[in-house]
């Protein structure tokens, strides 16, 4: 009996020995996990399915990683997008963070990115996890302001909380980590102004905060962070001048400061950087002259500052970003003079823009040197082509532009042979003469704009080869005769459906033909505008087919009968003008709040928007 009794006792104290060697997770620790699971009202990925009371956190939780000699959790893993060679995974948690989470007390790193519904503050308490060095929250729902307890996070290098609504300002205190290495606070609510404090951040390497409501100016002391590889402050109210210090930043490979507020010239210093790639300081308000150090950045790819009101010469220094430049972008700006000669050094230019600034002709023959630019823009410059050079069909290039340039004359020939070309803006200009048949060899053209011109022609048949056009504007000029050489021209298998298609303001006859919404290019189409010509007939019942509609103007083209049933009811549409005709009968019922301007001058139509119908 003794002996049987012992035997029992041993049993128990080996299966109690068992079980707690077993179930190693600190009893801190499963208490504060499963306060956070509790928080969690519904797991419809089954993202904590595992995190069971009868289980080892350690060794059974998905997600969850212990110390092995301690056996306290340091990392709680739940990203709401994981991926792997041959799978993706998207998950989310509806819930809040709980509290409880601060007693994690051996936590190194939190990653709950991405699970979209996790909502309500950030818990004051996760300041207290001093061991932390990675915090990712972000792309979630939380919101309130970020906690100033973080300051107690002497060890985080990575701080996530970009993508969702916090607001507030941003706490100095963020701040105080030393060991910092990237921050990002982008997409949010936040107010205010950038504290000075962020020049204690000297490991810091990416900092973005982009699209908040950021004010004030850009601190001088952003120049101490000489480790700064990314800086993105874009989309914000940031006003002043860029700071002189800027220049420090020796390591800065991404500046975008773009849709700021900023003021002021680009610093000379903008030469000490290095190592910048991509710099874009567009839509702003910056003036003054382009420095001559802009031309010294040896590691420039992409330099976009348009949408300012920078003045005086593009500087010739341009020329010696010849190695690297592949994009130039100072559209909108107020540069005088002429285009220097030495942007034909640019080897590896793909895309220069320079339109709507002050500068004067001719374009420099240097250009022709540019054998791997695609996109020249040049528009609303006053030029003044008498002849466009035909060296620019040498080019192979993909986008023309040179829209408000003083071009005179007809359509050049070489065009002709410029099958490289994908879109063509030539229009606001004194081009004249007819349409050209050879206008069907550019069968490249996906967008092709020659409006507010003097063209006097019918449309050529050769029209129909422009398989791949999908934008068309011929608007403001002489044309006249059928439309069907343009409504039926060839598709492509992939391309040449219309998406827009502006034809008023001419002299085209015949009506709208009746099969339009039947026809194969006209599918997708989104814009319709053949305004102000005289075309007479009726509007085409089949014009109801186009669904993708939402945009049609007929005004003052000669109609008469009704409105189909149906047109006016297509779900996008949002914009109708059949003004100035003779239309007459009951205004189909439609969805759209549709202006009663869109309707006068047919003194025949009745009911919404007009006044109702007389009852017979």
């Amino acid at each position: 009996m003794v002996t049987s009794l012992s035997s029992s006792k041993l049993i128990l104290l080996i299966s109690f020995t068992l079980f707690h060697h077993c179930i190693a997770c600190h009893r801190v620790d499963r208490t504060a996990l499963l306060a956070f699971k509790a928080g969690i009202t519904a797991d419809p990925s089954g993202l904590l399915h595992t995190w069971d009371k009868t289980t080892d956190c350690c060794t059974g939780w998905e997600g969850i990683s212990c110390d092995p000699i301690t056996k306290r959790v340091i990392s709680m893993t739940r990203p709401g997008l994981t991926s792997g060679p041959d799978f993706f995974t998207d998950a989310s948690l509806v819930g809040t963070i709980s509290p409880a989470l601060g007693s994690l007390s051996h936590l190194r790193v939190l990653d709950l990115t991405n699970l979209k519904r996790l909502s309500g503050p950030i818990p004051t308490s996760l300041g207290r996890l001093s061991h932390l060095s990675d915090l990712l929250l972000s792309s979630n729902d939380l919101t309130g302001p970020i906690p100033s307890s973080l300051t107690r996070l002497h060890n985080l290098k990575r701080l996530f909380l970009n993508s969702n609504r916090l607001s507030g300002t941003i706490p100095s205190s963020i701040f105080n980590s030393p060991l910092l290495v990237e921050l990002a606070l982008f997409e949010n609510e936040l107010t205010g102004e950038i504290p000075r404090s962020i020049g204690k951040l000297e490991s810091l390497e990416k900092l973005d905060f982009h699209d908040n409501h950021i004010t004030g100016a850009i601190p001088k002391e952003i120049g101490s962070l000489l480790k700064l590889t990314h800086l993105d402050l874009s989309e914000n109210q940031i006003a002043g001048n860029i700071p002189y210090t800027i220049g420090n930043l020796s390591n800065l490979m991404i500046l975008d400061l773009y849709n700021n507020h900023l003021t002021g010239s680009v610093p000379a210093s903008i030469s000490g950087m290095a190592s910048l790639q991509f710099c874009r300081i567009s839509n702003n308000q910056l003036n003054g002259n382009l420095p001559k150090s802009i031309g010294y950045l040896p590691k420039i790819q992409r330099l976009v500052l348009e949408n300012n009101a920078i003045s005086g010469e593009i500087p010739v220094s341009i020329g010696e970003l010849k190695n690297t430049l592949t994009d130039l972008f100072l559209a909108n700006n107020q540069f005088i003079g002429k285009i220097p000669s030495s942007i034909g050094k640019l080897k590896h230019l793909q895309t220069l823009d320079l339109g709507k600034n002050r500068l004067s002709g001719p374009i420099p023959q240097e250009l022709k040197n540019l054998h791997n630019l695609q996109s020249l823009d040049l528009s609303f410059n006053p030029i003044g082509f008498t002849n466009l050079p035909s060296w620019l069909g040498e080019m192979s290039l993909f986008k023309l532009i040179l829209a408000g340039t003083g071009i005179t004359g007809s359509l050049p020939d070489w065009l002709r042979f410029a099958s490289s070309i994908s879109a063509l803006d030539l229009s606001t200009n004194n081009i004249y003469g007819e349409l050209p048949c050879w206008i069907g060899n550019m069968t490249g053209l996906t967008f092709l704009n020659l409006s507010k011109n003097a063209l006097h022609s019918t449309i050529p048949q050769g029209f129909g080869n422009l398989a791949m056009l999908m934008d068309l504007d011929l608007s403001y000029n002489k044309l006249y005769g059928l439309l069907r050489p343009i409504l039926a021209k060839g598709i492509s298998e992939a391309l040449g459906q219309y998406k827009t298609i502006d034809l008023s303001r001419n002299g085209f006859f015949g009506g709208i033909d009746e099969d339009i919404g039947e026809l194969s290019t006209m599918k997708s189409v989104e814009k319709l505008d053949f305004s102000y010509n005289p075309l007479g007939g009726k509007i085409p019942e089949s014009m109801s087919k186009l669904a993708q509609l939402k945009e049609v103007r007929l005004a003052k083209d000669g109609f008469f009968g009704e409105i189909p049933d149906g047109l006016i009811g297509l779900n996008g549409l949002t914009d109708f003008d059949v003004s100035d005709n003779r239309l007459s009968g009951r205004i189909p019922r439609h969805v759209a709040q549709l202006p009663a301007v869109g309707f006068k001058g047919n003194y025949g139509l009745c009911d919404d928007p007009l006044p109702p119908c007389r009852k017979v």
